[in-house]
C-alpha cells in the first residue's frame, strides 16, 4: 500500500467521522498491505479528549497485533499531523513510518521527531520517520465542510487555522 493510498484510507475514516458530528480527523495503521487499526477522533461521541483518531487506530492495532512478532514495520497514515501525544505512542509501538495530509502549526510533533531522531536509536523506541503535505487539500476541504456547522469558540479558531495556507511546510 503506497503513502498515497494510506492517506486515501484515513481521508475516508475521517469523512465517516465528519458524518457522525466529529472532527474530520481519520488514522489507519498498516502492517504491509493490511489496514490493521482504523478510526476517527470520536471526542463528541465519548464526551472525552484523549481519543485521537491516531491513537484509537494504535489502541486497535495493538489489541489485534499483541506483542506478536511482526514480518513488516508498522506504518501509519492520519489526516492531520500526529500530536505529541500520538507520537509518543506511535514510538511506543513500533510505527516507523508515518505519512500525514495536513500540518497542525499549533501542536503538530513532526518538528520534535525530526530534531530528535538519531542514528543510535534503538528498533524498539525509534522515532518515526514523518512525511506531511499528502492529499493535504482534501484534508483542508473536509474542515472547510466541518466549519460550515461549527459553533463559535476555540476548537472553531483552531479549525480555521488548519485550513490557512501557513507556507504548508513539509515535514
Amino acid at each position: 500500500m503506497t503513502p498515497d493510498e494510506m492517506v486515501g484510507e484515513a481521508l475516508a475514516v475521517a469523512a465517516e467521522g465528519l458524518a457522525n458530528g466529529e472532527h474530520p480527523i481519520g488514522a489507519v495503521v498498516v502492517l504491509g498491505d493490511e489496514i490493521v487499526g482504523r478510526a476517527h477522533t470520536s471526542e463528541k461521541t465519548l464526551r472525552r479528549r484523549l481519543v485521537h483518531a491516531d491513537l484509537l487506530a494504535m489502541i486497535e492495532a495493538d489489541t489485534r497485533l499483541g506483542w506478536e512478532r511482526r514480518q513488516h514495520p508498522l506504518r501509519m497514515a492520519v489526516t492531520l499531523e500526529p500530536c505529541l501525544m500520538c507520537l509518543g505512542t506511535a514510538m511506543a509501538l513500533g510505527v516507523r513510518e508515518i505519512y500525514y495530509a495536513l500540518e497542525s502549526p499549533v501542536d503538530g510533533g513532526a518538528e520534535i521527531a525530526r530534531r530528535r531522531r538519531r542514528p543510535d536509536e534503538p528498533d524498539w523506541f525509534a522515532t518515526p520517520e514523518m512525511t506531511g503535505g499528502i492529499r493535504r487539500e482534501e484534508s483542508r476541504d473536509l474542515y472547510r465542510r466541518w466549519l460550515e456547522t461549527a459553533p463559535p469558540g476555540p476548537m472553531r479558531d483552531w479549525a480555521e487555522s488548519l485550513i490557512k495556507d501557513h507556507g504548508d511546510r513539509l515535514a
